[in-house]
């Protein structure tokens, strides 16, 4: 049923209601719990990461440069929604004013565009380490690899603001209940008053152009590194290849295929209950699981990380020799 109602005759919304993942009461405190600890756990394992190749120089490399990138975008994304959905929780239903409500939706715009575009550029990285190892100094260097990741983040932030600016330009005068943990696209598009065409018009465009678009560039250097391994001598080389790659192709699998469901169309999603649990995987489960797949299971990683536990029990000790 198409809304049109005459402008002078509505009031505006002031807040949303978000509804949270459960209205059942036995479960929200086991919820509450469970994403408490999966937040607290995501914050320590990205500091960690973003301390052992901030602290240890064999880490300077450009695959380290994007994961601290990479553990920081995690560390401000669960920040975020994490807050809301426990919050909703803990004490039910949440009421979040109109202003805070668009304040969240920038800030995951831009986290979620950064993503996808870093995640791009460290399949280029893998494609450049393992097809043209030889140019890697050049293609690789650190002007590059800054540049890389100042583009993926300017690009997020630039998407954001034109894609926040339609979605606050909308007459929302009722209702205003959410059925969502935070406050995202299509819920607020469903909410509207107006007509969305031109939003979702712009909403599509954006997911064609950053999230299509950078799933097509990992795509790319995948198939041309599926290529080069195939023409590898060794099954060893082709091993240790395959290694470098498997952990990044696993994440940008989970993440593509839960944000391209939800984002990428040109209409707005009925099956909302569906729609949380994807978010829930790209939005908790990726940031928490990302610094195991990517670096805690990594040599280089594990060396530099066994080193700063031996200083940290160490130093103690040696303090207490120059006492003596």
């Amino acid at each position: 049923m198409e809304r049109s109602l005459e402008s002078g005759n509505m009031t505006r919304v002031q807040e949303f209601v978000l509804l949270g993942l459960s209205t059942r009461l036995g479960i929200k405190d086991v919820l509450f719990a469970i994403f408490l600890t999966l937040y607290l756990l995501t914050l320590l394992e990205n500091t960690l990461i973003i301390y052992l190749v901030c602290s240890h120089s064999e880490l300077h490399k450009p695959m380290y440069f994007f994961l601290g990138n990479l553990s920081c975008l995690e560390m401000c994304y669960v920040s975020v929604t994490m807050p809301s959905l426990l919050v909703g929780l803990r004490t039910g239903p949440y009421h979040i004013s109109f202003t805070a409500c668009m304040t969240q939706l920038f800030f995951f715009i831009v986290l979620i565009g950064t993503e996808c575009t870093l995640l791009a550029s460290m399949a280029y990285d893998r494609y450049v380490a393992i097809c043209r190892p030889l140019h890697y100094p050049l293609l690789m260097r650190p002007q590059v690899c800054l540049g890389l990741a100042l583009s993926s983040w300017l690009g997020g932030l630039l998407v954001s603001v034109i894609k926040t600016a339609c979605i606050a330009s909308l007459f929302y005068c009722g209702p205003n209940v959410l059925n969502h943990f935070f406050c995202d696209v299509s819920p607020l598009l469903n909410l509207s008053c107006t007509p969305v065409a031109l939003t979702e018009l712009v909403d599509f465009i954006s997911a064609i152009v950053i999230l299509r678009g950078s799933l097509l560039v990992a795509i790319a250097s995948y198939v041309a590194i599926g290529r080069a391994v195939l023409r590898m001598p060794s099954a060893a080389a082709r091993h240790k290849a395959l290694s470098t790659c498997a952990s990044h192709l696993v994440v940008v699998g989970i993440f593509y295929s839960a944000a391209l469901f939800i984002y990428a169309r040109p209409s707005r999603i009925r099956p909302m209950d569906l729609s949380k649990v994807l978010s829930v995987i790209y939005t908790v489960l990726t940031p928490m699981c990302n610094p195991v797949i990517y670096c805690l299971r990594n040599r280089e990683v594990q060396a530099a990380f066994r080193r700063t536990l031996y200083w940290s029990q160490s130093w103690p000790a040696d303090q207490g020799m120059g006492r003596s």
